[in-house]
């Protein structure tokens, strides 16, 4: 069976992805209703989700996210405006967890359930499981595509050698493979990325969706010292960015965004998407305002002075 494969072009009906982890967690049902309505108005077609959000909420086990965006999909009608990827694999409280054949089956189900449609249009799988031969897991991948359940397929929280070990099992048993990676990449959380998987994305022409693309908002200059998150749910998250490096890049951000009349986040943005092996970043918002910079963010232009600076900061 001869493949399609997903890559750039495909994602770049827009070049921003909304994170829907934040659907009936920092947005409630109507405000994700109004939300998911302003990114479609806006222009954007693709929203990211998975099984596990958010089952870091306290009486939350994971699946709401999805619950949510499958009650929107039926109370508008609008499944075909949609590009909607999912994602299987991190645990699921005292149901399961992993790659095999038996929980991908089964959790792909329960997704579909909740997402009241009978396809997705993009499957990651959320991370690496290696207790599962890759043959395994490409295998009941490439039923899920046959069976139209799935469109394309991506990995998240792979390394390098996995990554190759996965696109190689694939190709060996004849089997859909992965088209796009969805890495922890931006502008203070470059190395990983850079320096292991964007020469493979490169050579395997894999599309590139970033995650933590504002670095839990440290990026977006709401937070200019520890002290700002000392205490805070914030702490855990954004503790290890207020090192020297960190303090640099923000000092970068906001000179570059004063040269531009914008915002650090817009600039982040755009640095990002400015990036030859990025495709298109995910990101969220939960106010219009915050809505509007990451809008601001796909038409910023940034020239190669601009984009020296905050590369020489983030080294």
């Amino acid at each position: 069976m001869n493949y399609p494969t997903l890559g750039r072009t495909d994602l770049e009906t827009a070049p921003l992805i909304f994170g829907g982890n934040v659907f009936g967690w920092t947005l409630d049902e109507k405000q994700s209703f109004d939300m998911i309505d302003a990114w479609l108005d806006a222009g954007f077609n693709m929203i990211d989700t998975a099984d596990v959000y958010s089952k870091w909420v306290d009486g939350h086990t994971g699946g709401e996210s999805e619950a949510v965006l499958g009650r929107y999909l039926a109370a508008r009608g609008n499944r075909d405006r949609i590009t909607l990827a999912s994602k299987v694999g991190m645990e699921m409280p005292g149901a399961g967890r992993g790659l095999s054949r038996e929980w991908i089956t089964c959790e792909v189900e329960a997704s579909l359930k909740r997402l009241n449609t009978d396809y997705l249009d993009l499957y990651f799988a959320h991370t690496d499981d290696q207790s599962t031969p890759l043959a395994e897991t490409m295998d009941v991948f490439d039923r899920l595509v046959r069976d139209g359940k799935v469109r394309y397929l991506g990995a998240s929280n792979y390394d390098g050698s996995r990554l190759v070990g996965a696109l190689g099992a694939a190709r060996d048993i004849e089997a859909a493979r992965y088209d796009v990676l969805q890495p922890h990449y931006n502008l203070y959380d470059r190395h990983d990325f850079e320096d292991d998987l964007a020469a493979i994305c490169h050579e395997h022409e894999l599309g590139v969706t970033p995650y933590f693309a504002l670095a839990s908002g440290f990026l977006t200059g709401k937070y200019t010292t520890y002290a700002d998150i000392a205490g805070t749910a914030r702490e855990p998250f954004l503790g290890d960015y207020f090192d020297a490096r960190g303090m640099a890049i923000l000092e970068a951000l906001d000179e570059v965004a004063h040269a531009h009349d914008t915002t650090p986040a817009a600039v982040s943005l755009a640095w990002l998407m400015a990036r030859p092996a990025v495709t298109a970043p995910i990101v969220s918002a939960t106010s219009n305002k915050q809505l509007d910079q990451l809008i601001a963010a796909t038409t910023l232009k940034l020239d190669d002075d601009a984009m020296t600076r905050l590369d020489q900061a983030s080294r």
